[in-house]
């Protein structure tokens, strides 16, 4: 999306409004030896930044017009004493000694040396089930309920921890590592009269630092001086916002000679305290016993780079932690799964389940001792008196209440892996798998910008199998947001003839300028008609008019032209760089048809004008902002006469247009520009004004009353600027297009028949949403659209109701209610948001097929997303490019960035990022679909695998006096779920698949499994639970029948029960898997293997209990057949309940699997097979 400060043509409301404040400005200038002009004249602009956490707790108004106004900028008030730091220029001491400033070391790691254990500890026993297993180890340390060995209980929950931690402590040193590479960069700081070299770390709030040309600045800063002599200073932000075009800084006039010592003494800067607004700033400077005003343009921070200036000099105002940079380096809001929050409820279930078996055994046990309390003293196995010495003693015996509470506890501890602890590292290792290979698909990688996918947030990839509703920025994020002038309508007259690719017979067009022949880098396609006229020149109205029509385009932005070599030493390209992809294309178009920008100083721009270079002198400026959505520049002309040019939206344009003339020309100017919009063309409107000398001396000043204020400058320079832009003569219009990204209509007709709804949130103007609707299949001709366009809150209301009654008609005839769109403006979401008509809207838009959201602001996005959040439980995903997308990105269930012209904000917030919106289709249909089935299956599998161990204990429990002894050795149980049987399940839920690539793309409906929980609801898991009382049942009950009569001790069947339930697990795995690989082969089998020669190394201990029982074992033919008589008694119901669902009623994904193996059915004749469709 177009952030707020690069777009005019539409209307752009931003969570950081801007206003514009601006100075005349002094004529002169240098060249430098990369950049045409040595500076870019800029306003001294003051950008107000409601900054609104998303995450707090005040209550966020997403229908709010202002998006945020309550929260008041610190621009629109005094500097309270309370509210400001001051800075001594040059004095460093002075500055910190009432209060001391943060140092400009930064960290950004979690962790130190002496808090890494408990920090680390800490956060990992945030997670219940951690607690849970601490509490069974230390209850496991209690001699009265010591069942295992103490340094066996313990390694469960001490390997995952380790594990944990490693991973966390080698994350923490990469950042210590980046840390102190930054910390220990040099800078040229101001000591003793001369520029030293000094560490960043060692920088200090009021000292002066000099940096030269693409130099890093290593804090905020306040320019005071620069290599060009009107102070101005071009930056790059890319390390800040991720936007590589150029921005123009500059020092006031009267600080170019402060950083001399003899003339910096006494000077002070009084400025907020630190705060995240990155748009803006507030101070004041007192020079020479004068007040100077500060603002956002006069403040460079950390982490920016100078660009085309050979030096410039600051005084530092923050640093360190307290940059504004570091102050927003909090990273995206943190996200869950729903499958891990649904998983919780059965571990809720399981930890019930774990109490009744516990309960049980309790109960039994103190029955057991009352019907037996008579033979207690002599009954060999529970003797409770000791006769060895000549007093009688009694054991450890407390009493029979006590004793079933004993009992208890110590069931608990038996039956511990009940709740899966391994689980919840093995859910870690596989997202991590999971999120390798989807940074590995080429399928995902952009050829063009060598941009791969990033995962940059491992918790939320199953996610991705499950979303219903996709919410979708328009420009940047379906278009390309590289801007491409068309067609303009100069003064009523529509020029949209055919295109020509050059300008008359030469290359393009080009100026020469001191010998060396200019040409603009990109060449634009130039309307034939409209160059004739451009050559009879200005000297007819019409040719007046043009002139005066591309003179607009060309002055009225903020474009610094900037020199780039070719093979050719006699020839130069002009790179137009800006902030606006639209700004630079209306630049290149008014290159192409001879009005060349070449010069512009902080005074004056010099353009050529078909061959004739002419100078303008910039008096004035007044940047784009998103409350006028217009900006305006005053000219002195060549001819003495001073003109103001305006640019901006058509929504605010004809407000401040004269309609009283040239009636015709608006009448057919707003017909062009419908015409434009409706064929997906983002839309300006040019318009100006002569000033007389009274006019302009009275703005010049209203502006220095305005811009001396101390309270409300922006306030009183937004006022400055309306009073200049009105009565305006209309010019003309101009048509841009913004081109649908590669795959587009494809992506999306592929989502839809997924089952997805895909919204568009936009801030442009209806008509071109609508266009941009049908070319990308958004919208078709079959659907009924629904629009509602309002501005009170009972018409919202009677619109609504309206449009209910359309829909339920639409339901009721047998109408396909995905057939209905519904079309909605920002201001009518103003009055519908947070508001009774809340529940209505979101009823009417349930039962669209497509919901279009044009000219919305950013927090009303996130409004939307709440909408459906608030009233369902599907899954959400919002994909943008834009600072104005961050709010819904991060409210969303899964937040996607695209990496394309507006910078890195939204993929900074985002949980994944790619290039394309098309990429879309291959991360939800084939790896969000694998994601989800292989994370739904592995924690079903977790929880049998560990159910049928817990069980098989309870059963041995049953029939030994219940007295928790256990046959199985406390080291097979302990490595059991750590070597045994985890690393098959990580395997395979990393690397199976239960379908092809081919067949999830092929058939986008297959992607309905993972909406409709096929692969993890509860009827699967009690399916699971009941399958696993039985296996546990068979792996328990055939050894003890096989064995009944014969004197085989605890030890050996124990080691018999191992095998056959590893055995059986792994095998049930193997059941599962379709695709196998070497790895899968690897990890089952091995496994297998594993566990026999852990069993073999623990018998031969002689002092572990079993010495030497499993090569007793091995020895009989019982034991074989007992292996295996369990795995095929236990298996077979699984296998014949999967066969006849299989065969009787399919999910399309096994009807899918059976025709990847044998073909298509339908071609062979043998069966007919019909995907299941969508829900609707």
């Amino acid at each position: 999306m177009t952030s707020d400060h690069s777009s005019y043509a539409a209307e752009m409301s931003s969570d950081e409004p801007k206003s514009a404040d601006l100075q005349p400005a002094s004529s002169g200038g240098s060249f430098s030896h990369r950049s045409i002009s040595s500076n870019t004249w800029r306003a001294n602009s003051i950008k107000e930044v409601g900054v609104i956490e998303l995450g707090s707790k005040g209550g966020v108004r997403y229908g709010s017009r202002k998006g945020g106004s309550s929260s008041m900028s610190m621009s629109r008030r005094e500097i309270r004493d309370e509210d400001s730091r001051l800075v001594y220029v040059n004095d460093p001491v002075k500055s910190n000694e009432s209060l001391e400033f943060a140092g400009n070391s930064v960290s950004t790691s979690k962790y130190n040396v002496l808090t890494f254990l408990p920090r680390n500890l800490f956060e990992q026993f945030h997670r219940v089930a951690y607690v849970y297993f601490l509490i069974i180890a230390i209850l496991n340390q209690l001699p009265q309920l010591a069942v295992f060995g103490r340094f066996a209980s313990i390694l469960p929950l001490s390997m995952v921890l380790l594990v944990t931690a490693v991973k966390d402590g080698y994350e923490d040193w990469r950042r210590h590592r980046s840390d102190r590479i930054e910390n220990n960069r040099l800078s040229s700081v101001l000591v003793n009269n001369t520029f030293e070299q000094k560490k960043w770390k060692d920088i200090q709030v009021g000292e002066i630092i000099r940096f030269s040309a693409n130099d890093t600045i290593p804090c905020d800063m306040v320019l005071l001086s620069t290599s060009d002599p009107t102070g101005v200073a071009y930056i790059q932000t890319i390390n800040l916002d991720g936007e590589s075009n150029l921005k123009t800084r500059y020092a006031k006039q009267e600080t170019l000679r402060i950083h001399e010592v003899e003339k910096s003494s006494g000077v002070t800067i009084k400025c907020e305290k630190p705060n995240r607004n990155i748009y803006g700033f507030l101070g004041t400077m007192e020079v020479d016993h004068k007040q100077v005003s500060l603002g956002p343009s006069n403040i460079v921070l950390r982490g920016c780079v100078l660009k085309n200036t050979s030096w410039a000099v600051g005084v530092v105002v923050y640093t360190g932690m307290e940059t504004k940079v570091m102050l927003n380096n909090s990273g995206a809001q943190s996200k869950r799964s729903h499958l891990e929050a649904r998983m919780n409820r059965e571990i809720i279930i399981l930890s019930f389940f774990l109490v009744a078996l516990c309960s049980i055994v309790s109960i039994l046990a103190g029955i057991w001792l009352r019907r037996h309390r008579d033979e207690l003293d002599i009954m060999p196995f529970y003797r409770r008196k000791d006769y060895s010495g000549e007093d009688v003693d009694n054991y450890k015996y407390y009493g029979w209440g006590m004793e079933i509470f004993f009992t208890f506890l110590m069931s608990v501890i038996v039956f511990q892996i009940m709740i899966p602890i391994a689980l919840y590292i093995s859910m870690e290792l596989v997202r991590l798998g999971q999120a390798y290979f989807m940074i590995r698909d080429d399928n995902m990688c952009d050829e063009s910008t060598n941009s791969r996918f990033q995962c940059r947030a491992l918790n939320v990839n199953e996610d991705l199998g499950q979303i219903k509703y996709v919410f979708s920025d328009k420009t940047g994020t379906l278009t390309e947001n590289k801007m491409e002038f068309q067609f303009a309508s100069i003064f009523g007259v529509d020029y949209n003839g055919e295109k020509t690719e050059f300008y008359g017979e030469q290359g393009g067009y080009y100026a020469e300028v001191d010998g060396l022949i200019l040409k603009p880098k990109m060449k634009v396609g130039v309307d034939g008609e409209l160059v004739r006229l451009l050559k009879t020149g200005n000297d007819t109205n019409i040719g007046k008019q043009i002139y005066d029509f591309f003179l607009a385009l060309a002055s009225c932005n903020t474009i610094v032209p900037i020199l780039e070599d070719t093979s050719n030493t006699a020839e130069k390209l002009i790179d137009y760089q800006g902030e606006s992809p639209d700004e630079q294309a209306l630049v290149y178009a008014a290159a192409a048809y001879g009005f060349m920008l070449i010069e512009r100083t902080s005074g004056h721009i010099v353009i050529d004008v078909l061959g004739d270079r002419q100078r303008f002198n910039v008096l004035g400026m007044h940047e784009f902002d998103s409350d006028r959505k217009r900006m305006s520049v005053i000219l002195g002309c060549p001819d003495s006469t001073v003109k103001v040019f305006v640019k901006g939206a058509d929504t605010t344009m004809f407000n401040v247009i004269d309609k009283s003339k040239n009636k015709d020309v608006i009448t057919a100017t707003e017909s062009h520009l419908h015409a434009y919009s409706s064929v997906g063309l983002r839309t300006l409107v040019m318009g100006m004004r002569g000033l007389t000398s009274q006019e302009f001396e009275q703005w010049r000043s209203s502006y220095e009353a305005a811009t001396n204020a101390l309270m409300g400058r922006a306030r009183l320079l937004r006022k400055v600027a309306i009073n200049l832009e009105t009565n305006l003569s209309i010019v003309g219009a101009s048509g841009i297009e913004d081109k649908l990204q590669q795959g587009v209509p494809e992506a999306i007709e592929s989502l839809r028949m997924a089952n997805i709804k895909v919204w568009v949130l936009t801030g442009d103007k209806q008509e071109t949403a609508i266009s941009i609707g049908y070319s990308s299949k958004l919208l078709t001709s079959k659907m009924t659209q629904i629009i509602i366009n309002n501005n009170s809150t009972d018409s919202c209301k009677r619109s609504l109701e309206d449009a209910l009654i359309v829909s339920r008609k639409a339901t009721t005839s047998g109408e396909n209610p995905r057939l209905l769109a519904l079309i909605i403006d920002g201001t009518s979401l103003v009055y519908i948001l947070d508001s009774e008509l809340e529940e209505q809207l979101f009823e009417l838009a349930s039962k669209c097929a497509v919901v279009l959201c044009c000219r919305v602001a950013p927090l009303q996005k996130a409004g939307i997303v709440m909408l459906i959040k608030n009233r369902t439980n599907d899954l959400t995903l919002a994909i943008g490019d834009g600072a104005n997308d961050v709010s819904m990105i991060q409210k969303a269930d899964v937040g996607i960035g695209i990496s394309g012209q507006e910078g890195r904000q939204a993929v900074m917030a985002s949980d994944f990022a790619m290039a394309q919106f098309r990429f879309l289709v291959p991360l939800l249909l084939v790896h969000g679909h694998w994601n989800y089935q292989r994370m739904g299956y592995m924690i079903l599998y977790n929880f049998y695998r560990n159910a049928v161990f817990v069980l098989v204990l309870f059963w041995y429990v049953l029939y030994t006096a219940f007295t928790l002894s256990t046959a199985i050795n406390e080291w097979s149980s302990v490595l059991y779920s750590v070597i045994y049987t985890s690393i098959p399940t990580i395997v395979v839920g990393i690397l199976d698949k239960d379908l092809s690539r081919t067949s999830l793309l092929n058939h986008p409906q297959l992607y309905g499994s993972g909406q409709k929980q096929e692969s993890y609801n509860g009827t699967l898991f009690w399916l699971t639970m009941a399958d696993t009382l039985w296996q546990s049942m068979v792996a328990f009950f055939i050894p003890l029948l096989a064995y009944r009569k014969t004197d085989i001790d605890g030890s050996s069947i124990g080691d018999l029960w191992t095998l056959a339930v590893v055995f059986l697990v792994n095998l049930h795995l193997a059941m599962d898997v379709t695709t196998w690989t070497w790895i899968i082969h690897a990890s089952i089998w091995g496994s297998i293997v594993a566990t026999i020669i852990c069993v073999i190394i623990i018998d031969v201990i002689p002092i572990l209990p079993g010495y030497w029982a499993i090569f007793h074992l091995a020895g009989d033919g019982s034991f074989w057949f007992c292996l295996i008589a369990i795995i095929v008694a236990s298996l077979i119901p699984r296998f014949v309940l999967k066969t006849v669902i299989q065969r009787y009623r399919p999910s399309d994904i096994q009807i899918m699997g059976e025709v990847e193996k044998f073909g298509d059915l339908n071609e062979s004749g043998s069966a007919e097979i019909e995907m299941n469709q969508p829900q609707r």
